[in-house]
């Protein structure tokens, strides 16, 4: 009795020790987008990633995982509409609630393109290789620019902001907000801009020379980079904000 009892706890811990079950289908289609074309993501539980390319066209791969049951896959869907000048994908969930589906995203995109608005609630956004512009949103996940150039928005609730721009030209105001997390951009040394900086607790440091307009404060600040430029407004509630040279590695 006693070696069938730990029999039964030996089968029972593996039992605990081993991983969940989970059920995995793959989107994968192309759709012809031409340089300078917009792309826009909807996306509710998962990551996205979003990385320039040579082509002119647009590579959407997405994942769909489900954590209990095989045939929640097919109650998420993907909707993709293509037109000419522009490719737009949205993850749609049923009305009805118990559906544990998170849906990562890979895509391509033409490296010259606007992001009119690539946007998830649970996840991560990652941008690289892209010159434009582009609005991107998360509400718990951070939100990562790299090796891009252009005036990119970036919004998240609970999450980090990390943007390093190769050059940063004058255009519509940029908008770089967090409520809890810090927040890094990285421009080149020839960047003008025009600053509105505030955090409540945390601090802010530039590695750039800046001209003050008005009171200076670690916590709030207005004022210039070179010799003033498109508006960038940096927010954040509990988080630090760094304004940094834009290098290989920051």
């Amino acid at each position: 009795m006693m070696r069938q009892a730990i029999w039964v706890l030996g089968i029972f811990l593996i039992f605990l020790a081993a991983p969940a079950f989970a059920f995995d289908k793959v989107f994968d289609h192309t759709y012809p987008l031409p340089k300078g074309g917009t792309f826009t993501l909807e996306n509710v539980n998962g990551s996205v990633q979003v990385v320039g390319w040579e082509r002119d066209e647009v590579e959407v791969r997405a994942v769909k995982t489900a954590r209990r049951n095989a045939a929640d896959l097919d109650r998420v869907q993907i909707d993709v509409e293509g037109r000419p000048d522009a490719v737009s994908v949205r993850t749609r969930y049923p009305q009805e609630s118990g559906v544990d589906v998170a849906v990562d995203y890979e895509v391509r995109v033409p490296f010259r393109v606007l992001l009119g608005g690539v946007a998830t609630v649970n996840g991560s956004i990652r941008v690289r290789g892209v010159e434009g512009s582009g609005r991107l949103r998360s509400v718990n996940g951070n939100v990562e620019v790299f090796d891009s150039a252009g005036r990119f928005s970036a919004r998240t609730t609970n999450g980090n902001l990390h943007l390093e721009l190769q050059q940063l030209p004058d255009g519509d105001p940029i908008a770089i907000e967090t409520v809890n997390g810090s927040v890094l951009l990285a421009v080149p040394p020839n960047a003008r801009a025009t600053l509105n900086v505030h955090t409540m607790n945390g601090d802010f440091r530039s590695e750039l020379p800046v001209i003050s307009q008005g009171s200076f404060s670690t916590r709030a600040f207005h004022g210039q980079i070179g010799s003033g430029g498109g508006e960038i407004s940096i927010r954040t509630v509990n988080g630090r904000i760094r304004v940094v040279l834009e290098r290989p590695s920051v």
